[in-house]
This record gives structure tokens, sequence and C-alpha cells, in this order.
């Protein structure tokens, strides 16, 4: 869950600024002793206020008193070198929401420019638009115009790398009818030469049955209950 943001003005309420007092209070004194021992260096808090009648002060009196003697020790442009004071951070946040400021605004009229060139690519009319808008609007062709000659020859560049890959696969295409005849040819003569033993013994001899029989031969007649057929003589492997 998100923190509410807190609006930087005057708390009016007694009891209310009191306890946001002592809430912020404690959590500077917190930051400044944890900034010291990360860090390692020195650093002193005094905080006065109206609810107390001695300041507070942060490690000790001792240590605040050497943390301003070596500030004051120090020259004058390095004692205001990153000093700032209320007016100063004020001045910081009011220029930067002007930066933002501009810049959103810069960002809007774009947006109107491109709006108003897209309907004007549509039929509408130019009619109400100032001097000022109608130079956004040439610049604003200008800036399209030079994207779009970027486009093209970038697209240019990259066409002969793509007519050659379907030159390759035009080529690749005629190719695969003569490997896969050629295959073909390779699988049948393998599967000729590789035939199972036992096709052999179901060839026919010659112009009779599997049993050399001829055209008008009779039959073999077997002896009931001890058939002796003529394959039974075949040799299995």
């Amino acid at each position: 869950m998100t923190r509410k943001k807190v609006t930087l003005a005057y708390i009016a309420n007694d009891a209310a600024r009191k306890a946001t007092f002592e809430k912020r209070k404690n959590g500077l004194m917190k930051k400044v002793s944890e900034l010291s021992t990360l860090c390692g260096i020195d650093a002193c808090a005094i905080v006065y206020s109206s609810y107390q009648a001695e300041p507070e002060v942060w490690p000790s009196t001792l240590g605040v008193r050497r943390a301003i003697a070596r500030f004051k020790n120090m020259s004058e442009m390095d004692q205001s070198k990153r000093m700032v004071n209320q007016q100063e951070f004020i001045r910081q946040r009011i220029v930067k929401a002007e930066e933002q400021l501009k810049k959103q605004l810069r960002e809007n009229s774009e947006r109107e420019i491109v709006q108003v060139m897209y309907r004007a690519l549509v039929g509408e009319g130019l009619q109400g638009l100032t001097i000022v808008d109608l130079n956004d609007l040439g610049w604003m062709l200008d800036k399209t115009g030079k994207e779009i000659e970027e486009r093209i020859k970038k697209l240019k560049k990259s066409a002969p790398s793509s007519e050659q890959a379907a030159s390759a696969e035009l080529q690749a295409d005629k190719a695969a009818p003569e490997n896969h005849a050629a295959l073909n040819d390779d699988v049948a003569v393998e599967a000729t030469q590789n035939q199972p033993w036992y096709m052999d013994l179901l060839k026919p001899r010659n112009e009779g049955d599997a049993l050399n029989l001829g055209r008008n031969d009779p039959m073999p007649s077997y002896t009931y209950g001890n058939p002796t057929p003529s394959w039974s003589d075949f040799y299995f492997p």
C-alpha cells in the first residue's frame, strides 16, 4: 500500500502539530545516527522547539561542539559550497517546476500540431491557425518528411539482401524435386537388396506354383492322420 502524499503546510491543530513534531524529530535523529554509523562521518543535530525549554541535540553536547568547531575551521568557500537555506531550497524547487512545465507544454503543443497535420491530410482546412501555429505545422511536416526519407533509405539498403534470400529459396525449390527423385531411387535399390531370406522361398521355381507342379499335374494326396506335406522338407535357417 502506497503512502499518502503529505501536503507541506502549517498544521493549525495544536495536538496534531505536536504529534507530528515528535514523530518527525525522532525520525530525523534516527536518520542522522544511521548516516554517521554507516558512512563513518561526523554529524550532529540540534532541534529547538516551543515544547521543550532546552534544545535537543544528537549525539551529545560534546559531540555537537566538536562537529561545529570542525565546521568553523573550514574556509568560507568550503562552508558555503553545499549549504542550502530555506529560500535557496524553495528557489531550486521553483526552477525545477518551471522546467517541467515548459517540457509538458512543448509536448502538448507537438501533439496538437500532429492532430492538425492529420486533419489536413484528410482534407480539412487550416482556418483559425495563427502564424505561430502555421510555423509549428511547417516544422512538423519537415520533421516527418525527414523521418520518412530516413526510413526509405534503410529499407532500400536492406532490399538487396531480401532479394538474394528469395533467389536462394527459389533455387532450393527447383532442386528439391531432383533430390527427392534420386533419394527415392536409392531407397528402392536398398529395399530390393535387403529383402528377407524367406522371400526367396515364396518365389516360384518355374511357371508352376511353389511346389514345382506342372500345369496338368494332379495335386498330391495325403494319408489321413499322417499328412506329409511337400513343404515339410524345406530348410528354414
